[in-house]
C-alpha cells in the first residue's frame, strides 16, 4: 500500500470513498484543509468522505540503497553533491547582495554630497538675502531723501501705518533662525564652562581699595551717568575668556553731553565723543566692528565707529524714540541692539545699517523703560519701566512673557548672571534677584534707608560677584537660591556725593570702575596694581 501523495507506505493509511485512493493521514488532512478538493481527482473532498484502514504495524523496510555499504556511500554521495550544490547558490546569492549594498551605499553616499551642497548653496542665499534686506532701507533713503520736519526727524509719508505710527520691516525668519542657532550655540558652551583660572579670588577683593582717580568730564557739569569696559574678547567654542592685547577701555558718559574714551592701564584719554545735546544716560561697546553706542536724553542713539587714527566718527543718528533713550544693549552677536526709551517703547535695530526693524510698546499704560538687558542667549530681553515692574521679553516674537511685581520706584538698572538662571535688578528700594527658571523672587537686598537709591546692579562675566551701586559700593559672593550671598566688601564711595551711578567689573573682576555724580571715574583694586599687565597669551 502507497500513498497517492508522498509515494510512501503510510503510518496512518486512510482511504477515500469517492475515488478509492489510498493516503497518508496527515498529508491528507492538510490537504483537505487547505484545497478542499482530492489531489489525484481533484472532486470535492471532506473529511467525512475518508475511512480509516485498520493494518497491523510493521517496520518499515530498509531502502535499497541503504542494505549495502556501495549503496550507503552513493547515498552519503549524494546528499554531499547536494550540499555543495545549494552552498553554491548561497554563495552566488551573498555576492549579487554584497554588491546591491555596496550599490546602494554608493547611491547614499551621493545624496549626501547633493544634499550638503544643496544646504550650502540654500545658506548662502539665505545671507545674501538677508544682506539685500537690510540694505533696502538704506538705498531707499539714498535714492528718495526724507523731507525733514522741523523737531529734526524724516517725515516719509510711506513709513506710516494706518495707525498713524511708523511701520517697520520687523525681525525676518532668517535672523530668527541666526539667533536662534545663537542661543543653542551658547547654552550648550554655558553648561561646560568652568570658572577662568584667572579669576580674581575672594580673599583678593577682601583688600580692594581706590587705586587711581581720573577727572574725565567738565566741571561746570560734573556727573558719570553710564560707563562699559571694552569686553573681553570670548572664544565660544570652549568658552574660554581670551584677553586683548592692546588697550584697556573704560567708557563713561556724562551729564556734560560728552562720551569719554579712557586707556586704563596708561592714564590717557584717547578721545571725547561729542554730538549730542543733552546727557548721556547709557552707552555700549560693539567690539565686533570696533563700533560704539551711545544713548542720550536728547532722544537719540549715535553709533560710532572706530577710525583708522584712533578717534570715533559717528556713522548713524537714530531717531526713533520721542523721549529720552535711557538703556542700550548689545546681542550676543554682535549685529543687533536693542534700546529702551521712556517713550514707552524698545527698538530693534541692525548694527550694521543703523535700521530699526521693529518699536515694540504696550497699548496699556504710560509708563516708560529705564534699563534694559539681553540675557546671555539672546532670545530673552529684560526690561524696567519707571512704575517699579520688570518685564522679560521672547524677542523672537516680541512678546511679553513675564512681569516681576515688587519694586518701589523706577528700576534703575538690571544685569543677567553669566549661568543664565538669575536676574538682579536695582531700584529705589535696593535690589532683588530673580529665579528665571521658576520666575519668582528669592533675595532682596537693602542695604541703604529710605532716602538712597540703588542706582547700580552688575555679575562679573564669571557670575560669581555681585556689585552693587548707591550710597557706596558693596560686593557680594555669587550662590544659589538657598544659600546666602555673603557681603564681600564694602568700597566707600569718594566722590563726596553720596551718589554711585555705575559700577563695572574689569577682566577677571581684577578691578572694579565706579562712576559716581562727580566728573572722576575712579579704579578700585589691589593696592600696587595700578597698572596691572594684561597677558600675552592669546587665552588662559
Amino acid at each position: 500500500m502507497i500513498c497517492a501523495i508522498s509515494g510512501e507506505v503510510p503510518d496512518e493509511p486512510v482511504v477515500s470513498k469517492k475515488s478509492g485512493l489510498l493516503f497518508e493521514r496527515r498529508l491528507i488532512e492538510r490537504y483537505i484543509e487547505d484545497h478542499g478538493k482530492c489531489p489525484v481527482t481533484k472532486e470535492e473532498l471532506t473529511m467525512d468522505d475518508i475511512v480509516p484502514v485498520k493494518t497491523n504495524k510493521v517496520v518499515k523496510p530498509r531502502p535499497l540503497q541503504a542494505a549495502s555499504i556501495p549503496g550507503l556511500l552513493g547515498m552519503f554521495q549524494n546528499e554531499w553533491d547536494a550540499l555543495m550544490l545549494s552552498n553554491f547558490a548561497l554563495e552566488q546569492q551573498l555576492h549579487t547582495a554584497r554588491q546591491e549594498l555596496s550599490h546602494a551605499l554608493y547611491q547614499h553616499d551621493a545624496a549626501c554630497r547633493v544634499i550638503a551642497r544643496l544646504k550650502k548653496e540654500r545658506d548662502e542665499a539665505r545671507i545674501l538675502l538677508a544682506q539685500a534686506e537690510r540694505q533696502i532701507p538704506a538705498s531707499v533713503a539714498g535714492a528718495a531723501p526724507a523731507p525733514v520736519v522741523s523737531n529734526g526727524k524724516r517725515a516719509i509719508e510711506d513709513e506710516i501705518g494706518p495707525d498713524g505710527k511708523k511701520t517697520r520691516p520687523g525681525i525676518n525668519p532668517v535672523m530668527i533662525d541666526e539667533l536662534t542657532e545663537c542661543n543653542t550655540m551658547l547654552s550648550a558652551q554655558r553648561k561646560k564652562r568652568q570658572v577662568p583660572p584667572t579669576l580674581a579670588p575672594v580673599d583678593a577683593l577682601e583688600r580692594y581699595t581706590q587705586i587711581s582717580s581720573h577727572p574725565l568730564h567738565k566741571t561746570n557739569k560734573p556727573g558719570i551717568l553710564s560707563m562699559d569696559i571694552h569686553p573681553s574678547k570670548i572664544d565660544l567654542l570652549s568658552g574660554n575668556v581670551m584677553h586683548f592685547v592692546g588697550p584697556d577701555i573704560v567708557a563713561t558718559g556724562g551729564i556734560d553731553t560728552n562720551a569719554v574714551l579712557f586707556d586704563r592701564p596708561s592714564g590717557q584719554i584717547l578721545c571725547t565723543l561729542t554730538g549730542h545735546s543733552k546727557k548721556i544716560t547709557t552707552l555700549k561697546f560693539v567690539p565686533r566692528d570696533e563700533l560704539f553706542v551711545t544713548g542720550s536724553a536728547d532722544k537719540t542713539v549715535r553709533i560710532w565707529q572706530e577710525s583708522e587714527n584712533g578717534n570715533y566718527n559717528c556713522v548713524h543718528t537714530l531717531k526713533d524714540h520721542s523721549a529720552e533713550v535711557e538703556a542700550v544693549t548689545v546681542h550676543a552677536t554682535q549685529k543687533y541692539f536693542v534700546t529702551a526709551s521712556k517713550d514707552n517703547s524698545w527698538c530693534f535695530y541692525d548694527i550694521s545699517t543703523g535700521s530699526c526693524l521693529t518699536q515694540v510698546s504696550e497699548s496699556s499704560g504710560q509708563e516708560g523703560y529705564t534699563s534694559a538687558s539681553f540675557h546671555p542667549d539672546g532670545l530673552i530681553l529684560g526690561t524696567g519701566t519707571t512704575d517699579a515692574v520688570v518685564k522679560i521679553w521672547d524677542v523672537k516674537t516680541q512678546s511679553n512673557v513675564a512681569k516681576f511685581d515688587g519694586h518701589v520706584g523706577p528700576v534703575t538698572a538690571m544685569s543677567f548672571s553669566e549661568n543664565g538662571y538669575f536676574l538682579a535688578t536695582a531700584a529705589h528700594d535696593g535690589v532683588k534677584l530673580w529665579d528665571l527658571r521658576k520666575l519668582r523672587n528669592f533675595r532682596t537686598f537693602s542695604p541703604y534707608d529710605s532716602d538712597t537709591p540703588t542706582n547700580a546692579v552688575e555679575f562679573d562675566f564669571s557670575g560669581n560677584y555681585l556689585a552693587i551701586g548707591g550710597s557706596d559700593i558693596r560686593v557680594f559672593q555669587v550662590a544659589n537660591v538657598k544659600a546666602e550671598w555673603n557681603l564681600i566688601k564694602t568700597l566707600p564711595d569718594l566722590s563726596g556725593t553720596g551718589k554711585v551711578t555705575s559700577v563695572k567689573f574689569g577682566s577677571d573682576a581684577k578691578y572694579i570702575a565706579v562712576g559716581s555724580m562727580d566728573r572722576n571715574l575712579r579704579i578700585f583694586g589691589l593696592p600696587g596694581d595700578e597698572q596691572m599687565e594684561e597677558p600675552n597669551t592669546a587665552a588662559e
